[in-house]
């Protein structure tokens, strides 16, 4: 092993705090911090330090070394790139206020790249002209950038975030599966060496297009994911991608619509308990307006609209809340009474629950009135089936119906089968073996990896601080010198030794700091050894601590060695 340079800490640029920031509001945004890891520049910008840019690195080797392993040449992209390519995609309006536009001194538009699938096309357009020259998977490792409206959460919600993006290159979809699979046990040996617990689960395109798309989450409480877990079968999924299929009912023996007298009753709440009937009877119809015009969503009334979901739907289209405003001179728009028979000019969506046949309580468009016995398809028509629901523990898993459960987790990783959608917009042919144009079809595939900072903090954290895997940590050892000349002499020699032997070695040699403050440091800063040179070090005995299980025990100085290089 090559010789392993010392870091002192009596020359580390890192301070460690005792206070967490007032503005953290999760684990790993506190203890980054406070271990001296990050320090933030702006809201959802940050700075790495030392042993952060340590951190970060190691997580890049090792998804460079997974990347490499499947045959996948690494590249670098520009972060700033032109409007036209994302103009030809329509992800330049598709993006929305997330994308990071600014104008050159001639006045051109450009933007940052918050994902490079259109650079990536135009490259091999470039280089690739023959079917000979494909299969190709190219990847980089970069910076991206969105401009996140409520950036929070440390280095989990920034604005500008390390990436490895990588894309995919083939002839025919059966090549494209081939990429996506190894894609996918790529991600899946990069998780594991991470030493992350994480779950693949089906979910939605997005902005991104194409066909399947999985996730990879991190459990976690910080995460803004929601993921579905059966405890039956294998299902799992992100709950915004989960649905159900329609599954309509005779309605044949249902009377008429009938309109009742319903005073004080806007909410569903209020119209339950007047009626003494459960929610789920009542039919709930949330008004939205899609650039500009009123659309009407309707779930059943014990269920809430998922606005993810909504705004997935109509995508790239703006989806609002309606205001009172949008009431007036609309006499079929009665707020808190609204229901979908009769409305005028107005678009109806409806989660499948709303299906053709089954009878609700709703509004009848009529101050202090509602109607009961309304019938889909009967009494009104649905324009679209949408899941807009939030998925709620206990609902049945859609492949073998046991009651899902529900977990928070942070996306690490996501693979996406894209298809043609980038080929065609762009134009990337190859000439056939038969000599005629193919049309290229494309994979993409993200991993998050200074989010993989944030997670992996996330998940290993303790009650003192920071607890790293070897393979992600900072140093292999974290060497402290309780203090006297003697144990710092003590503590250089052997950390010399250990460098020597190519272990990564982080020395607390500082002078006028308390063995207290070191030995709290050392359990904040989270290397998984943690070597003292204390009370015994004039009899060459030192204590090595495990930070991950706290066992301790006393060695010599070539035990202590041995140990740690075996």
């Amino acid at each position: 092993m090559a010789n392993a340079p010392v870091q002192r800490m009596s020359q580390l640029l890192a301070k460690t705090l005792r206070d967490d920031p007032a503005d953290a509001e999760v684990l790993s945004h506190k203890l980054l911090v406070r271990a001296g890891y990050v320090r933030r520049t702006a809201a959802g910008i940050w700075s790495w330090l030392p042993l952060g840019k340590k951190v970060l690195a190691n997580v890049e080797r090792i998804v460079r070394e997974e990347m490499d392993a499947i045959g996948a040449q690494e590249v670098l992209l520009p972060a700033l790139l032109p409007r036209e390519p994302y103009d030809a995609t329509g992800r330049w309006d598709e993006y929305g206020a997330e994308l990071f536009r600014l104008n050159d001194r001639k006045g051109g538009d450009y933007l940052l790249g918050p994902t490079h699938e259109e650079i990536f096309t135009l490259l091999v357009k470039d280089q690739a002209s023959s079917y000979k020259d494909l299969p190709v998977i190219l990847y980089q490792i970069q910076s991206k950038f969105r401009d996140e409206a409520r950036p929070r959460a440390g280095i989990l919600r920034g604005r500008e975030f390390l990436m490895k993006d990588s894309y995919s290159f083939d002839l025919e979809d059966e090549g494209l599966a081939q990429s996506y699979a190894l894609h996918r046990q790529a991600y899946q040996r990069i998780f594991e060496r991470l030493g992350l617990d994480y779950r693949i689960c089906a979910a939605t395109a997005g902005a991104m297009g194409g066909s399947k798309s999985e996730e990879f989450l991190a459990p976690a409480e910080a995460g803004e994911d929601t993921f579905a877990d059966c405890p039956n079968c294998d299902f799992a999924a992100n709950t915004e991608a989960i649905s159900y299929p329609l599954t309509p009912e005779d309605p044949s023996g249902t009377p008429a619509l009938e309109e009742i007298p319903t005073p004080d009753t806007p909410t569903i709440e209020t119209l339950a308990a007047s009626l003494g009937v459960p929610a789920s009877a009542t039919l709930k119809n949330l008004l939205v307006k899609v650039d500009g015009e009123i659309v009407a969503v309707g779930v059943p009334g014990d269920r809430e609209v998922d606005m993810d979901k909504v705004e997935a739907h109509f995508a790239p289209a703006v989806v609002e809340l309606v205001t009172a405003e949008d009431f007036v001179g609309r006499p079929d728009l009665v707020r808190g009474y609204v229901g979908p028979q009769g409305l005028e000019k107005v678009t109806y969506i409806a989660d499948p629950r709303v299906a053709p046949g089954t009878s609700w309580i709703t509004g009848a468009n009529k101050d202090g009135m509602h109607a009961k016995n309304v019938v889909a398809g009967r009494d009104f028509e649905v324009e679209a089936y949408v899941d807009v629901v939030v998925v709620q523990e206990g609902d049945p898993c859609p492949r073998c119906g046991t009651g899902l459960k529900l977990d928070r987790a942070i996306e690490i990783g996501h693979i996406f089968q894209l298809g043609r959608k980038y080929a065609d917009a762009l134009k990337l042919d190859v000439l056939g073996q038969n000599g005629k144009p193919v049309r290229v079809t494309m994979g993409s595939y993200g991993v998050g990896v200074s989010r993989a900072v944030a997670a992996l903090a996330e998940q290993t954290a303790d009650e003192q601080g920071l607890c790293w895997p070897r393979e992600v940590a900072p140093a292999d050892v974290h060497v402290v010198a309780a203090g006297k000349a003697l144990q710092t002499e003590l503590a250089l020699d052997v950390s010399q030794q250990l460098a020597a032997a190519g272990v990564r070695v982080l020395v607390d040699d500082r002078a006028g700091v308390s063995p207290g403050v070191k030995f709290t440091d050392a359990e904040l800063i989270g290397v998984p050894q943690i070597l003292v040179a204390g009370r015994r070090s004039a009899e060459g005995v030192l204590e090595l601590k495990d930070r991950r299980t706290g066992e301790r025990e006393e060695l010599t100085v070539d035990e202590a060695i041995a140990r740690l290089t075996a």
